[in-house]
């Protein structure tokens, strides 16, 4: 201490927030919300005053100056004083105070860092310390953004750092010790249950999703830990093993993730977060009690029906409302106001026509426009064949020939076809097929499907056959009994050509939710997460640079493990795979290659684009109205110039990433740990030089922005409309001679209605997809940041000033293209324009903008 050695004060401000405004707990409870609420408007003065005294203190710590050990030298105590309640930076619920440091520049040198105690019972947030007048330096900004919890819960005091940026090797000789030290603290001893206050980050595998205990039929694999079911991994919990299964996790009505990953406070996207924590639980139960009681039949008898979710809605019973959690965000679905009913938003799909979605070219135009635009190939090989493994599965090859499609191809020959990049395929074959079986002994009734799309010469993608496949009765090794399906447009064959659709999409919209959306986004990012705070230190320029594409990651994805991709949890309750679900997206892990994530190779190894140095990025597009791509490459390549510039400020020559102990470390951890069941894969980037260290840091800002709010924001814009994306299908194809076929003729809305998602399912699906297709009213988008003070570099500063104007000219460039009459898949026959790609939006449910991380 340096007690004596000061003859001057400098004044700070320190701006935080009370726990009791609105905390994570609080909003378990439909009571303690509002009444939380209620205390943190009425009782401002109450919260300010209660810092008052001695009940929090700050040391400053040297940034300049050493003791006799080395570390920087540090201040004596000083404590919050008065309450400052004029200053205009404060946002909503926060409080400023202000406090006064004793200081002797010659002695103590430029503040750095600072220590802070807590005295109280309950945590607070801090938000920010400020400096202000420091001789010949001016003004020192701490970001600091951070739960603070009574002292004695620590076994290092909380220490926070100015908000300079420095590699390891340029650390001031001061601060070295206490950069350390932070990044041990934060990695923990992974020994134990984790505890709330704690802030600790490791690894651990997906080994929570089942609960054994509870009976055979809620028992799950084990995903991550093997080469039969690898997966990446997640936050470790430490909670105690089950007692049937001693590699299962037991399950928990909380789950530990490092405190500051939910930032609890009055914060919107906390609504939204625990909103779907409400489906799960309240809303899922009450409308089960509500079909078990037979208030409303659970099957939809025609089409109108369907529409009266938006226009009319459908009764409850009265008391049933009162045991749902009055959170606003499902006040607009779950009608509180005196009017016992469930009404949702109407879909935009169906915003301008009731019917467009019925057809071929709307079908098409989904494929690579819809919400899940990724997974479309350029045809290659005729007749499709398969890459399972023949002595396993026997012959896979399709049964689509050239006459089943020739007379759709425009005069074209197959071979011609495909070799004029004309022929795609929506395959999802391979993937289910290893599980047909299984999941047909259940009560629902699916087929594997490949989709051949035509590439007309108005740019439009038009199916001309349809291939539903299932396994061979006589077993696996003799392979698949298949039936080809061709476009009609009237009578019983186009009501059975919309079936073979309704297929297909069932099929897309589990590989959506699992694959793209889930394992593509939210998965495979949280190892990224915590590598990042356990090996790059706060003052590192890659962690301030991917710091914000994590916010609420791991967050989200625990509550995930907790209500919806756990064993009967909403995905399985609702969706084609079932139990298989997360099994089945750890069978298509073991494709997953990182680089492939980047969307130029992603568009290169689908055939969906060549390499031209002549285009715009690089790349041809062989679709060229193909509005994820275009608008995608766009916003690719803004995030990468970023990136440039940014890693250009700090990284001189390719020595530099070498020599860079918390950066390499980082990466080894991220390969070896995070994703270690693929250690060994030889495509991952060595991370020697610039060129690979800007193209991991933009893979994964693409990831965790652009990709994800791609698979994401459309979900009830396109899926809101059950009939458009079913995720269930309950019987098979209908074959001439039976009741079933009968129907098809007699009452075609009823056998499709019949053979999809059910009322109660669509009612609960409905209710998820609605929350996640929100925005928060405090969503930071791409090319935003919390502060202004994230960092003191100027020169980063106009870096990403730039980055935000150029997603501004990319987002009037997206409008004029939605305005091209002649790009037909912009906006398609439901009058849909696509936005998804849009950098900005308000709040709600917009189906536009790129949030910087995966929040929801």
């Amino acid at each position: 201490m340096l007690g004596g050695l000061f003859s001057s004060k400098i004044k700070g401000t320190v701006v935080l927030m009370q726990k009791n405004v609105l905390d994570i707990n609080s909003l378990l409870s439909a009571e303690k919300v509002v009444n939380g609420v209620l205390e943190g408007i009425t009782s401002i003065w109450d919260t300010a005053s209660s810092f008052l005294g001695r009940s929090v203190s700050l040391q400053l710590i040297s940034a300049t100056k050493t003791d006799s050990s080395g570390k920087g030298k540090v201040g004596n105590k000083a404590y919050l004083e008065g309450a400052i309640n004029n200053l205009p930076t404060l946002g909503a619920q926060q409080n400023a105070f202000t406090i006064h440091f004793e200081y002797d520049s010659n002695n103590f040198g430029i503040p750095g860092a600072f220590y802070i105690q807590n005295y109280m019972t309950d945590e607070f947030f801090l938000v920010s310390l400020t400096l202000e007048d420091i001789p010949n330096h001016g003004t020192i900004h701490f970001a600091c953004n951070s739960w603070i919890y009574n002292f004695k819960k620590y076994q290092n005091d909380r220490i926070f750092f100015a908000n300079n940026t420095y590699l390891p090797s340029q650390t001031p000789a001061a601060l070295v010790y206490y950069r350390q030290l932070e990044l041990q603290n934060l990695r923990g001893d992974g020994i134990g249950e984790r505890l709330e206050w704690e802030r600790m980050y490791d690894y651990d595998v997906y080994n929570d999703l089942g609960e054994p205990d509870k009976g055979a039929s809620y028992a799950r694999k084990v995903l991550g830990g093997s080469s039969a079911y690898p997966y990446p991994r997640r936050g470790r919990t430490g909670r105690p093993k089950t007692q049937t299964d001693p590699n299962s996790e037991s399950r928990s009505g909380s789950v530990y993730i490092p405190r500051d990953e939910a930032f609890g406070h009055l914060k919107s996207s906390d609504f939204l977060i625990y909103g779907l924590k409400s489906v799960a639980q309240d809303v899922t139960s009450v409308l089960q009690s509500v079909f078990e009681l037979d208030f409303t039949p659970n099957e939809f008898e025609t089409f109108d029906e369907v529409r009266e979710l938006y226009e009319g809605g459908i009764k409850l019973p009265t008391d049933a409302i009162s045991k749902i959690s009055p959170l606003p965000v499902l006040n607009e679905i779950f009608r509180t106001d005196g009017e016992q009913f469930l009404k949702f938003p109407t879909p935009k799909v169906i915003q301008v026509s009731k019917s467009a979605w019925m057809t071929d070219e709307e079908f098409g135009r989904e494929i690579i426009a819809g919400v899940n635009p990724g997974l479309v190939h350029s045809l290659e090989v005729f007749p499709p064949a398969s890459k399972l493994d023949s002595a396993i599965y026997g012959d896979q090859t399709s049964t689509i020939t050239k006459e089943h499609i020739e007379h759709n191809l425009d005069g074209l020959t197959t071979d011609l076809a495909i070799e004029s990049k004309k022929l795609f395929i929506l395959d999802h074959h391979d993937t289910i097929i290893p599980y047909l079986r299984l999941i047909n002994s259940t009560s629902t009734k699916a087929y594997a499907s490949r989709t051949i799309l035509f590439l007309k010469s108005d740019g439009t993608l038009k199916p001309v056959a349809i291939e539903l496949s299932l396994p061979h009765p006589q077993g696996d090794q003799y392979g698949v009994v298949s039936n080809v399906y061709l476009p009609a447009v009237e009578g019983v064959e186009s009501t059975i050509w919309l079936l073979a659709k309704a297929y297909v999409i069932v099929n897309d919209s589990c590989y959506h939710q699992l694959v793209s959306h889930w394992l593509n986004t939210h998965a495979v990012v949280e190892p990224f997460v915590i590598a990042t705070h356990r090996q790059l230190s706060v003052v590192h320029p890659i962690h301030k640079l991917l710091y914000p594409h994590y916010r609420d990651t791991m967050n989200i994805n625990a509550l995930a493990r907790g209500s919806l991709v756990n064993a009967d949890g909403i995905i399985e309750k609702t969706f084609l795979w079932g139990g298989y679900a997360m099994e089945i997206s750890s069978v298509v892990y073991k494709d997953w290659v990182f680089t492939d994530q980047a969307l130029p190779a992603d568009l290169i190894k689908r055939g969906i684009a060549v390499e031209d140095s002549s285009s715009p990025h690089g790349l041809r597009l062989v679709i060229e109205d193909y509005p994820y791509a275009v608008d995608g490459l766009d916003i690719w390549g803004a995030i990468k110039t970023w990136v440039e510039e940014y890693v250009s400020l700090y990284y001189t020559s390719d020595d530099t990433i070498k020599q860079d102990i918390e950066l390499q470390s980082w990466w080894k951890e991220v390969v070896e740990v995070g994703h270690g069941d693929k250690k060994d894969e030889p495509w991952w980037p060595k991370l020697q030089n610039r060129e690979d260290l800007i193209h991991v840091s933009t893979i994964v800002i693409w990831t965790a922005s652009a990709l994800h709010a791609a698979v994401n924001f459309g979900q009830y814009p396109y899926g809101g409309f059950i009939l458009n994306r079913p995720t269930l299908s309950r019987r098979f194809m209908p074959e001439e001679g039976t009741d079933e076929y009968n129907e098809l003729i007699t009452n075609p809305q009823k056998a499709y209605l019949r053979t999809i998602t059910p009322k109660f399912q669509t009612l609960i699906d409905l209710s998820v997809i609605e929350i996640l297709s929100r925005h928060a009213s405090d969503e930071l988008y791409l090319g935003q940041r919390d502060s202004e003070y994230w960092t003191s570099d100027t020169k980063a500063l106009e870096a990403i000033k730039k980055f935000g104007t150029t997603l501004a000219e990319i987002e009037a460039q997206l409008v004029e293209r939605n305005n091209n009459e002649a790009l037909r898949n912009r906006v398609g026959p439901v009058t849909m324009p696509y936005t998804l790609l849009h950098p900005s939006s308000e709040e709600g449910l917009t189906f536009r903008g790129i949030p910087n991380s995966i929040s929801i």
